[in-house]
């Protein structure tokens, strides 16, 4: 099992920070958080402030644990561990050639997310963009 970061960006107007996964990387074309591995030796937390400097070219200045879940993809046994991040320095930009699109997410009546404009979704993130909804 590999542990992940996922970096749930959350701007003042609660938009989420989607990014979309470039070809030659597997499931290329699918919409995520950001994030990345976890090293040997760093914390979820400095995994995730290298991963977004990285990707992003933003210094986070807050992180709050979210969620750990679970998920067998075809390529990968990943342990997710999303931290929600509502305060940064720098504006987010793909430096890995990767598209970015703000999105917020609406709930229907019943309580299920609106199609977000950002599709299709990495499977493990689609269970949790309603409780993220309900968060803004």
């Amino acid at each position: 099992m590999i542990d992940v970061v996922v970096g749930v960006l959350r701007n003042a107007q609660g938009e989420y920070l989607f990014t979309q996964r470039p070809e030659g990387k597997p499931m290329a074309g699918y919409w995520e958080f950001p994030g990345g591995k976890v090293e040997a030796g760093e914390s979820n937390q400095q995994a995730l402030t290298r991963e977004l400097q990285e990707e992003l070219g933003i210094t986070i200045t807050n992180g709050t644990p979210w969620r750990t879940v679970e998920h067998v993809y075809p390529h990968a046994h990943v342990l997710l561990h999303f931290i929600v991040v509502t305060t940064w320095q720098g504006e987010p930009h793909g430096r890995e050639a990767q598209d970015l699109h703000w999105q917020t997410l609406s709930l229907t009546p019943q309580g299920e997310v609106l199609t977000p404009e950002t599709e299709p979704i990495l499977p493990a993130t689609v269970p949790l963009l309603a409780d993220l909804a309900r968060l803004t």
